[in-house]
């Protein structure tokens, strides 16, 4: 067996981003790349944020990046000042100037951009479209957001990578370090952006914001962290406030009530009336912080995973003074590997819900069966994402060394999660497909994830430039070769 030295991941990769981003960024000033993934991500201070010209603006969903010609975002959702919601496309620049020196104004493509973000403007512009100025609201510095950034790699599926081959010739044992470095760099990763926000918001708000974003499913994760972030907003000068008020109000208020169901026709509508007399009493107080229902995505959804039933789920958690006590307890107990997921599922587990335990959505008919409100697999996917590595990062800041411990040991031992099309296609990339008995564990795939993230996000299909085939081959040859150190 040919081990791998701890710091082999991290290395390749800085030299990775070196090549891709370190050379495009002048000092002080990021990569128009960099900027993109910034916004992507939402790696930006949101608290205050104005337009160039001193209007407030709020980001309700950043948009999908477009790889093609065009903006480089599809579908943002922003509001400005008082106006209502709009939807639109989003361009990123360095300049200012950019937008006329591009030739923007005159390309029809451009017509529906709704928000110009550029890195640099002089002061007072008017432009139009309106501008925002990342300059000074990063929520980090640009060096720590190269050694974070994290990339989409859009790969076509069926190719298999040059790297296929020298990881053919390594032992299961190394791969499964080699990945284990992957699976910690990812965990870090998160760790760090759950960090960022925290010192925006505190502690506890940086975890609500996570675990909502984390009921979301692909498109709607923006959505449900938006929410996240006024729930509590919502709740503040509501007496007593009961499940139902609590649902009403977070259901209105994301845009996700049924707009033609006030009038009962059996139990589901007689549930929906309920929400109605709630919310149709403090639509307007909340009007500021209600969404478009166009914000939301529902195509191709399971019914597990509808935002309606996601958002009921939050109005459990909303309402629960022990939530973060028992995550706490929960960490503190000792726990077989076996029993990880079903412990914690215990603790994030909705009570009795009349409605949501026979109903997948506002409109659907009773199912047969009740169904619990989260499941073993998204209770996985919040573990290995948010729960663990917020408490990692926690208890480094808090100079809790046997709480970190634990963390990590919990999130390399937690059982393997359900095999997603994200996965196979990095087995693909990685190892033709073959089974190389490496999904014991959720962290071996996080770090499968990770890698094809890393290294086939900074290259093409054809692995163009990508050093990671050349550095395999140099750890097999060699276990003392310099560059596997």
């Amino acid at each position: 067996m040919v081990p791998f030295p701890t710091s082999v991941y991290a290395t390749w990769r800085a030299n990775a981003l070196q090549v891709s981003f370190l050379q495009e960024t002048r000092q002080g000033v990021p990569s128009e790349r960099l900027l993109q993934l910034a916004w992507q991500h939402q790696r930006i201070r949101t608290e205050g944020l104005a337009t160039a010209d001193g209007r407030v603006l709020r980001i309700l969903h950043p948009g999908f990046w477009n790889h093609s010609r065009g903006p480089d975002f599809r579908d943002a959702v922003i509001r400005i000042g008082p106006d209502p919601p709009q939807r639109g496309d989003v361009e990123i620049d360095l300049r200012l100037g950019d937008w006329v020196g591009h030739r923007h104004a005159d390309n029809p493509d451009y017509a529906g951009v709704i928000l110009h973000v550029v890195w640099h403007a002089p002061p007072d512009p008017c432009p139009s479209p309106p501008v925002l100025v990342l300059q000074d609201r990063l929520d980090t510095t640009i060096e720590d957001l190269i050694a974070w950034v994290d990339l989409d790699p859009g790969l076509p599926d069926n190719v298999i990578g040059r790297c296929a081959s020298p990881l053919r010739s390594l032992s299961d044992c190394a791969v499964a370090d080699w990945l284990t470095q992957g699976a910690l760099f990812r965990f870090q990763r998160k760790a760090v952006e759950l960090a960022a926000r925290a010192r925006q918001v505190g502690w506890r708000q940086s975890l609500w914001e996570g675990l909502c974003g984390g009921l979301g499913y692909q498109h709607n994760v923006w959505p449900m962290r938006r929410l996240a972030e006024h729930a509590r907003a919502i709740l503040e000068h509501q007496p007593s406030p009961d499940l139902t008020r609590v649902q009403a109000l977070l259901l209105g208020s994301s845009g996700l009530l049924p707009a033609d169901s006030r009038r009962p026709r059996g139990p589901t509508h007689a549930y929906l009336r309920s929400l109605w007399d709630v919310w149709w009493r403090e639509q307007d107080a909340l009007a500021d912080l209600t969404f478009p229902p166009s914000l939301w995505r529902m195509g191709g959804l399971r019914p597990a995973n509808h935002p309606q039933r996601r958002v009921a789920l939050a109005a459990h958690w909303l309402l629960r003074d022990d939530l973060f006590r028992g995550l706490e307890d929960w960490l503190a107990r000792p726990c077989p590997a076996r029993h990880l997921t079903s412990s914690l599922l215990a603790v994030l587990q909705a009570g009795a819900d009349p409605f949501w335990s026979s109903h997948w959505t506002l409109t659907s008919g009773p199912a047969p069966q009740p169904r619990p409100l989260l499941g073993a697999t998204r209770a996985s996917d919040l573990a290995t994402n948010v729960i663990l590595p917020w408490f990692w990062i926690r208890a480094e800041t808090g100079q809790n060394p046997i709480l970190q411990q634990e963390a990590v040991s919990r999130y390399l031992a937690w059982p393997a999660a359900q095999d997603n099309a994200v996965l196979r296609l990095a087995r693909l990339r990685l190892f033709a497909g073959e089974d190389r008995r490496l999904n014991g564990t959720a962290a071996l795939q996080q770090g499968m994830l990770q890698v094809v993230r890393d290294f086939c996000g900074h290259s093409n299909a054809l692995c163009d430039n990508c050093v990671l085939p050349e550095r395999l081959k140099e750890c097999r040859s060699s276990a003392q070769d310099p560059a596997c150190r």
